[in-house]
């Protein structure tokens, strides 16, 4: 099987995909040349530079093309039309670990650079100014950190941050188990209480505009290394332009330069209160070789062994799915045939099949099938009679 990593590999995961047999194409192509050859790849592997569009997923997946799957390095997968995917076949996987503890580390540097003021005070000695009453700052312990959007990267700042002597106080739909945030009801609650506010939601929706801006304490600071279009840059501009927040630090923007080199167009960068990263927040050696390998072993999983897991498109899980479910647990050889005669079986019945998973016993195979409709002796019978079902209980 050929996979492309378009927006390249460490050199781990190149080495770990040549050992499962897999050959990998790291040449970057333009989205032209990716139109032109993703039909001869089996999988796609993207960072946030390549745009997997619907024409891509349509040429990749459509008449007989061989795409089955596109991986994401990273968490965000704005970038991949998942509906085409959807649509044709596709699975899209993310890899949501290996820049977790890069992208905390990197909105906890943002914190200290604008609480201490560190940039400006860089820039001014660089200009060949000494000045230390002009760059006095606010240490961060004892201070209060609201995080909006509790996940991963969420709560490994949490643990950062306490341990600095902080108070972490959070909002998210989903209250994550053995939290070091203490939860509050409204964003609103969170926003007044604050003296640093940051971003970890992700999606295209604004979290931070003027509402929310004139909530937040003169003295705080906004932090965002989330998604750029989850502040409203006119209103953070007027916010900072009239002292309504002490400062901010961002890592994205509503807009972006495509390219290394391009201009950097904001009128946020004519403020003295705002300091500005070109989202780097996973941009460290460490990520970079961990996600590859994450998002690697993952693609991996799903080609080998039809694995679904850290799929975004798929649809609901079970738990999800809110149904009932029954399981029924079957011993049987180890043969060709045997899961198609226990799915006719199981289909003549009336009985629909939601999930099975198998594994090796002792020359056999113990599969459990977990299926919509309530196991009867009359399926237990039938399943009896097939050759090759030693034992069948539920």
């Amino acid at each position: 099987m050929k996979i492309l990593a378009n927006d390249g590999l460490a050199d781990e995961a190149l080495y770990y995909l040549s050992q499962e047999g897999f050959e990998v194409d790291t040449v970057k192509r333009d989205p032209d040349q990716l139109l032109a050859d993703i039909a001869e790849f089996d999988a796609l592997i993207v960072r946030s530079a390549t745009k997997v569009t619907r024409q891509v997923i349509e040429v990749g997946a459509g008449n007989g093309a061989k795409l089955k799957i596109v991986g994401r390095g990273g968490v965000g997968t704005d970038n991949i039309d998942k509906e085409a995917a959807r649509e044709y076949g596709v699975i899209v996987k993310f890899a949501p670990n290996g820049n977790t503890n890069a992208a905390a580390e990197h909105a906890l540097g943002l914190m200290f650079a604008v609480a201490r003021r560190v940039p400006f005070a860089h820039c001014s000695l660089k200009a060949g100014h000494w000045y230390k009453k002009a760059f006095m700052g606010s240490e961060l312990m004892g201070k209060t950190l609201g995080v909006i959007g509790c996940g991963r990267i969420g709560q490994a700042l949490a643990v950062k941050a306490k341990a600095l002597g902080m108070r972490v106080i959070g909002v998210d739909v989903y209250h994550a188990m053995d939290s070091e945030v203490e939860y509050v009801d409204t964003k609103a609650e969170l926003l007044e209480r604050s003296d640093f506010v940051s971003l970890h939601t992700g999606g295209t929706d604004v979290v931070i505009g003027d509402a929310e801006l004139s909530m937040m304490k003169p003295s705080a600071y906004l932090i965002n290394a989330s998604r750029g279009k989850n502040v409203s840059e006119k209103a953070l501009y007027d916010a900072l332009k009239s002292n309504r927040i002490a400062g901010a630090a961002l890592d994205c923007y509503e807009v972006e330069p495509k390219r290394e080199g391009e201009p950097f167009l904001s009128r946020l960068r004519g403020l003295e209160n705002i300091i500005f990263s070109a989202h780097l927040g996973a941009s460290t050696r460490n990520a970079v070789r961990r996600t590859s390998l994450e998002i690697s072993e993952v693609v991996v999983s799903y080609l080998r062994r039809g694995d679904f897991q850290s799929s975004v498109n798929v649809g609901e899980t079970v738990e999800e799915e809110g149904k009932r479910i029954y399981t029924i647990f079957i011993t049987h050889e180890d043969k060709p045939g045997m899961f198609g005669k226990i799915a006719t079986t199981l289909g003549n019945l009336g009985i629909n099949i939601r999930e099975n998973n198998s594994r090796e016993l002792n020359n056999l195979v113990q599969t459990v099938y977990i299926i919509h409709q309530p196991p009867t002796n009359e399926l237990a019978d039938a399943l009896r009679a097939i050759e090759g079902i030693r034992r069948v209980a539920y």
